[in-house]
């Protein structure tokens, strides 16, 4: 395994002072009326039109709402740590409800995953303190993006990878990830339409490591990349520009020059979204 690494620091899982430790599934008493649970969800994006509800279309979030109003037998709000799009994964993702009905989070899980189809499950359930906000009270998140690198796109990966066939100069990339470290504003890395207030965010975060993987008989690259927020198509765009610099397409500077000036046409192009899966959010 060869790795390149530029990181500040790792985030680690947190519990706010005075708020109540919450519990697993794995026992516990029934929970009381008003409470809010917090779900650990994993799902393949692939079939899905991204996280957000959006009319007909099949969503991770229409999914959730549709069986919880069905347990709840009310409406419900479910409110994800953020809007995952079409076509990305999920290992970590937190999702966070708050319902009436009296129910323990065993029960729970296991109610909900009776209802969702397989590419949709809710592993674990905890009670959390009424005012935990599975967006609002994140303070960090981490993504990972794949890539095989090799002629031949392996069935198990086809799923969860983007395919990079040409040469690639890893110390290029890593010397480059090292520039991408830290505070920054990220309008060049990010949708043009976007209704977030500040474009600023922190990456803590910037590794990447390429070895052989077994199972695909490939070698595999993998970027993570952690930050205290994320805008629109910002991880995709800074894994595509990564490559587009290992490829010798682009060079450092001109992505200095993108990241000071926020013109989106010096950086790379985005990746696509099948090689993307959060990871997991830090609170």
């Amino acid at each position: 395994m060869f790795r390149g690494v530029a990181s500040k620091h790792r985030g680690k899982r947190w519990l706010a002072p005075g708020k109540a430790k919450p519990y697993r599934t794995s026992g516990g008493k029934a929970a009381c009326a008003n409470v809010n649970f917090k779900l650990i969800l994993q799902y393949d994006g692939t079939d899905f039109h991204g996280w957000q509800i959006q009319g007909e279309l099949r969503t991770v979030q229409g999914e959730l709402t549709r069986v919880l109003s069905l347990l709840e037998s009310g409406k419900v709000n479910v409110h994800g740590s953020g809007r995952t799009d079409s076509g990305v994964h999920a290992q970590g993702q937190v999702a966070n409800v708050q319902l009436q009905r009296e129910m323990t989070p065993h029960k729970l899980r296991n109610a909900i995953n009776g209802n969702l189809q397989s590419d949709l499950r809710v592993l674990f359930v905890d009670v959390v303190a009424n005012d935990f906000h599975a967006r609002y009270s994140a303070v960090s998140k981490t993504y990972h993006y794949r890539v095989v690198h090799g002629q031949v796109m392996a069935p198990f990966w086809v799923r969860y990878a983007h395919q990079e066939v040409r040469l690639i100069d890893f110390e290029k990339m890593n010397e480059c990830a090292r520039l991408l470290l830290g505070e920054h504003d990220w309008t060049a890395f990010s949708a043009a339409q976007s209704d977030a207030e500040s474009r600023v965010r922190n990456v803590t975060q910037l590794e990447i490591t390429h070895g052989w993987d077994g199972r695909g008989h490939c070698d595999l690259l993998e970027f993570t990349i952690s930050a205290n927020g994320f805008l629109r198509y910002m991880v995709r765009s800074i894994v595509g520009t990564l490559l587009a610099v290992g490829r010798g397409e682009i060079d450092v500077a001109t992505v200095a020059r993108a990241l000071a000036t926020g013109d989106r046409d010096l950086a790379g192009a985005t990746a696509p979204a099948h090689g993307l899966t959060l990871m997991n959010v830090q609170y």
